[in-house]
């Protein structure tokens, strides 16, 4: 096989990615380990910023986000048994965020690639890159039982934190940069319908917990936990108590519950690979960078990386300039520590930390008091949570 970029990843960076590419002309293939079902059936995150609604949108896979997201103009912080509302359009000149399943986003991306006819190999096996230092970068994987080559001008690697690209470059080409915080988040989907119709951050005694919503009929909620915490010790009664006694106020507003329709525990950790390319193999997403979900930016800084990629690819192909290739990672990096820290300031502020005490705590509810009693710092909070322009 012969393509001008292969993309390794077929979530929202590599499919996004090869959308780009397409829209300019460019040949891509994309290869994914998992099928599509398992694909489109992955639950993650679900707030969009507004420049990755307007990049959607104006690429022409916005639409049914358009119809069924939810725009949000604010974000609720919760501490005291007081809510407290970050006007997040107001304070941003006009910017919002939109509440769309990234399960969702995907399906837009796979069903649009798949209509303009572009190729994706779902469950392709045993993928290893090749090549990649010098001219002839290629991609090895099975697909079908049968040994196959993809061989291609650039490589993507839109694999995840797990995946095979960035453990391919070879050791000491590349500086990784990690915190692993001492929590993590216990996660439910319940079939109970929104009772409030903003997100909820909320700091307690007992930890942290998000309120958050997918549909009219949906919520999704999340707890503060231990890392290694056992699941078969939360029944539905448990996490529900929990979630009550975090989440409602002095003030009468109480939650309502459900059929829990899924759990999970998710890990907490701030991860960031440099450089994020060698070669002519380029990183993109989770295999390049992780972030804390609290400040909503995984996916986000997703696709501002490949919207980099893809411009640069653009520029390389139409007129034979690869300045915006050699600046990708360093043009990447600036908005993903921005990320980072806004992530990093969120979790340290809202979470009780096990090995914290008085004073630390005084401090917390001071930053709290804080940004809720302050425009400058709601300002603040405000434009690095709607996002940076693309």
């Amino acid at each position: 096989m012969r393509t001008q970029v292969g993309i390794v990843g077929a979530g929202p960076a590599g499919l996004l990615l090869s959308h780009l590419l397409h829209l300019e002309g460019i040949e891509s293939v994309v290869l994914e380990s998992r099928s599509r079902a398992a694909v489109e059936a992955t639950l993650r995150a679900g707030v969009l910023e507004h420049g990755t609604v307007e990049l959607l949108k104006a690429t022409g896979v916005g639409e049914r986000m358009e119809r069924e997201g939810a725009v949000h103009h604010g974000i609720e912080l919760r501490f005291g048994g007081r809510g407290h509302r970050v006007d997040l359009t107001a304070l941003s000149g006009g910017r919002s965020i939109t509440v769309y399943g990234q399960q969702e986003v995907v399906k837009d991306l796979v069903a649009a690639r798949l209509a303009a006819g572009g190729t994706i190999v779902f469950e392709a096996s045993d993928v290893a890159i090749a090549g990649f230092e010098g001219d002839v970068p290629s991609i090895h994987f099975v697909h079908d039982n049968a040994a196959q080559e993809l061989r291609c001008d650039y490589i993507a690697g839109c694999d995840g934190f797990h995946g095979v690209c960035r453990n391919a470059i070879p050791a000491g080409a590349i500086k990784a940069f990690e915190r692993v915080y001492p929590f993590a988040w216990l996660g439910i989907l319940a079939k109970a319908p929104p009772t409030h119709d903003e997100l909820i951050y909320a700091y307690h005694e007992r930890g942290f917990s998000l309120y958050s919503m997918r549909s009219p009929e949906i919520t999704r909620l999340y707890l503060q936990v231990s890392p290694d915490e056992d699941l078969a010790k939360w029944p539905d009664a448990r996490i529900w108590s929990e979630l009550h006694a975090r989440l409602e106020t002095s003030d009468g507003w109480r939650l309502t519950e459900g059929p829990v329709l899924e759990r999970l525990l998710a890990g907490m950790r701030s991860y960031v690979a440099e450089p994020m390319q060698y070669g002519r193999l380029f990183l993109a997403g989770d295999a390049a960078h992780i972030v804390p979900p609290t400040g909503a930016k995984g996916m986000n800084l997703a696709v501002a990386d490949v919207n980099v990629l893809a411009r640069a690819l653009t520029a390389r192909y139409r007129d034979g300039d690869d300045a915006l290739l050699r600046a990708y990672s360093d043009t990447c990096l600036k908005r993903i520590w921005r990320a980072e820290h806004f992530s990093w300031w969120m979790t340290t502020m809202l979470h009780r930390f096990p090995d914290g005490d008085a004073f630390q705590e005084k401090l917390q509810r001071s930053q709290l008091d804080y940004v809720v009693s302050s425009r400058a710092a709601a300002t603040s909070l405000a434009e690095n949570y709607v996002g940076l322009p693309l």
